[in-house]
């Protein structure tokens, strides 16, 4: 089938792309290459993408909404999945208005391609940090999620409320996937794998905020994959049982689901390190900084919706992801 990935050229959208590639799927990737982290990576992942066969790529912004309308009057895509998004918890609080623009204006714009080309099902990636001041672990789907810590966690249960309003209008079967930690090979430079392994290969200190008593929900790219797949095979239709007395947040009378999608053991960010150390062949040298504006202690998904629904369970462990993480780097930075 013909499906726009939106953020093709970022690290989930890159791997996403090629494993429906793989599989048969004629893939559209859009995105607008910006330099919110080093452009050249995301050229790096683009040239093999162009190497596929069945793949074409648009160069547009999500929030240029005749690009975007354009973008869908050509490829009349089947499934949109749309990963495309001004990423990055702390980078929202500088630079409020890109996210307003990429993550709000430019989701409103997808959800109006779909709406005016009928697509069978819009995916769309929200994200862990929508939990917010809730401290309840592991972190549920049913669980309220509507005290946001930073602005980009805000415009991602925003785009979750708006992709809701579609699906009961406009009966779009839409399905949200709350992404915990993300990692592995073509990761992004602004996240603790990237951060870590590079600052321990080139012999500068660590990062290591909240004295380092941080837990996060780390998942292997490959198990990310998978899931992605299995949800966006799985078109959700109304749940008859829903009861509008009590209403629950991960389900609707309308075709409209979310879900955590997450490795479901939570690792202690100083694991980590010593895990990258032993990969590395190296000690980390390591600077203790308190809390950041907008960041959690702790993440944990409860993802037995994921697994009830389309048979997810995350697979790989740190000890496995870590080592394959490592050896991509050394290999792409001739480190």
């Amino acid at each position: 089938m013909k499906v726009l990935v939106t953020g093709a050229a970022g690290f989930i959208g890159f791997h996403l792309a090629r494993h429906l590639l793989a599989r048969g799927d004629s893939v559209v990737g859009l995105d607008n290459l910006n330099p919110y982290y080093d452009p050249s990576l995301k050229e790096a992942r683009l040239a093999i993408l162009r190497s596929c066969p069945g793949f074409q790529f648009i160069h547009a912004d999500l929030a240029d909404r005749v690009a975007m309308a354009s973008a869908f009057d050509a490829i009349r895509p089947r499934r949109v999945i749309h990963l495309g998004a001004q990423a990055g918890v702390r980078y929202s609080i500088q630079a409020p208005e890109a996210y307003v623009d990429s993550n709000l204006v430019g989701f409103g714009n997808i959800l109006e391609g779909c709406r005016r080309h009928g697509v069978e099902h819009l995916v769309f990636a929200s994200s862990s940090s929508v939990y917010g001041a809730n401290a309840a672990m592991p972190f549920s789907p049913h669980h309220g999620a509507d005290h946001p810590l930073s602005l980009y966690a805000a415009t991602k249960r925003a785009n979750e409320v708006m992709a809701h309003a579609y699906a009961h209008l406009f009966r779009l079967p839409t399905t949200g996937l709350r992404f915990f930690t993300v990692y592995g090979p073509w990761g992004r430079p602004d996240m603790a794998m990237f951060l870590f392994t590079d600052a321990i290969l080139h012999g500068r200190p660590i990062d290591v905020f909240n004295g380092g008593n941080m837990l996060r929900d780390f998942t292997y790219i490959d198990d990310i994959i998978e899931g992605m797949t299995r949800a966006a095979d799985h078109v959700p239709a109304p749940d008859a049982t829903w009861d509008a007395a009590r209403p629950d947040p991960a389900s609707s009378p309308a075709p409209y689901r979310i879900y955590n999608i997450g490795g479901h053991r939570p690792v202690a960010v100083m694991d980590v390190i010593r895990q990258i150390e032993v990969a590395v062949g190296s000690k980390a040298v390591l600077r203790l900084l308190p809390m950041q504006p907008g960041d959690v202690p702790a993440t944990h998904a409860d993802v037995s919706d994921l697994e009830r629904d389309v048979g997810f369970r995350p697979r790989i462990s740190i000890e496995e992801g870590i080592p394959s993480f490592v050896r991509w780097y050394r290999g792409h930075y001739r480190v």
